[in-house]
């Protein structure tokens, strides 16, 4: 089959459309010859198949450039999401670490209280006035030791978990020095 006659036959169509088309809508035709011949008809169907085939081309390209973006907007949100679950389980782990280090003294200060409280029972005959009195100072230390420790856990759970890094915890700092002074008072209540 010869393609030039194909192409002839497709051109001859297209004029043939183009006429009726003027006699329906009564414009004049163009000044130009209504179908090229040889190879001016070659060329001008290969332009119009390369401009359509440039065309397809151009809109296959610009949709996988959308989808490309949009495929990367989703894996930067992900990204996002799974760094900020990330930083507040952090946030999460340091507030538990915290309170259960407040807890730790908590309980210590109470036990310390309690063995100076047995302590004192099993002594109180022999106990001096200066041994009561630093007794009691342990005592009052200790269960100021307490609740410092239950004062910054509650300051704690009431802040809100935004950061990586341990809650700040004014608290935490007196609750020891507390718990040591009272442990070293009702320590010395006994040998004086």
């Amino acid at each position: 089959m010869n393609f030039a006659a194909l192409f002839r036959a497709f051109d001859a169509v297209l004029a043939f459309g183009d006429a009726v088309k003027r006699l329906k809508t009564g414009t004049p035709p163009p000044d130009t010859q209504l179908t090229p011949t040889g190879d001016d008809q070659a060329s001008h169907i290969e332009a119009r198949l390369t401009n359509v085939v440039v065309a397809a081309l151009k809109e296959a390209f610009d949709r996988d450039h959308l989808r490309l973006e949009l495929e990367r907007a989703q894996l930067h949100d992900q990204r996002r999401r799974a760094e900020e679950s990330l930083r507040l389980e952090l946030g999460r782990q340091a507030v538990e670490r915290e309170l259960a280090r407040l807890r730790l003294l908590a309980g210590a200060a109470m036990l310390g209280w309690i063995v100076s409280v047995l302590l004192l029972a099993a002594r109180l005959g022999e106990a001096s006035a200066t041994s009561r009195a630093a007794l009691g100072a342990g005592w009052l230390l200790l269960l100021g030791a307490v609740g410092s420790a239950f004062v910054a856990q509650r300051h704690i759970g009431a802040s809100p978990i935004d950061s990586g890094r341990p809650p700040d915890t004014p608290w935490a700092g007196p609750s020891l020095w507390l718990l040591v002074a009272g442990l070293v008072l009702a320590t010395g209540s006994l040998l004086l």
